[in-house]
């Protein structure tokens, strides 16, 4: 099982993620919050409401803009996922960093952070901006991992893609996960 010790020694500290640079002009974040169920490794996602103006419908890990400019993005990646979510930031342990990703359409560029968190939480989705939340399997999201062909306004992209009963999940949220599988999967 992948303890907060095995997980830092696969993910990048804040500090080296903040070194790297992805395409985008606004800084947003992203926290991915890990438990462990049985033997295995879950990851906690949100489904945006299908009626939300942008990413209607989308599968995302909590997370969204900074307050301030200066803010650290741990902080935001924090604070959103209390607010969209119901995590306490007190109940995480930040374990580690993955590489900035770009967007392509909103032109963000996302910083994921990892933490760590117990089993069993109530979660309280924000009605607003929150459809539900999920807790995936990461040997199930390997295991629904194919690369497709999607269009987004009418431009075809490539991106690998993950579907875990019935739930799927693409774009941005897809190459995070990409990432952060590619580093787990020697402890999965």
């Amino acid at each position: 099982m992948a303890t907060a010790d095995r997980l830092r020694e696969v993910l990048l500290t804040p500090e080296a993620a903040a070194e790297l640079d992805a395409p985008g002009s606004t800084d947003a974040a992203v926290l991915i919050p890990l438990f462990a169920r049985g033997a295995e490794l879950h990851a906690v996602l949100t489904e945006r409401r299908a009626d939300m103006r942008r990413h209607a419908g989308e599968i995302s890990f909590p997370g969204g803009r900074q307050d301030r400019p200066d803010e650290d993005l741990r902080v935001t990646a924090l604070r959103e996922a209390e607010e969209e979510i119901g995590l306490p930031r007190g109940a995480v342990e930040l374990v580690g960093a993955l590489p900035p990703t770009g967007t392509f359409v909103t032109s963000y560029r996302i910083h994921p952070f990892v933490g760590s968190i117990a089993p069993g939480h109530r979660w309280s989705p924000q009605p607003t901006e929150v459809e539900a939340v999920l807790e995936l399997s990461l040997p199930a999201l390997l295991r629904g991992h194919e690369s497709k062909r999607l269009l987004s306004r009418g431009v075809p992209f490539k991106t690998p893609t993950y579907t875990v009963d019935g739930h799927f999940v693409w774009g941005a949220t897809a190459r995070i996960l990409e990432e952060l599988l590619d580093r787990l999967e020697p402890l999965l």
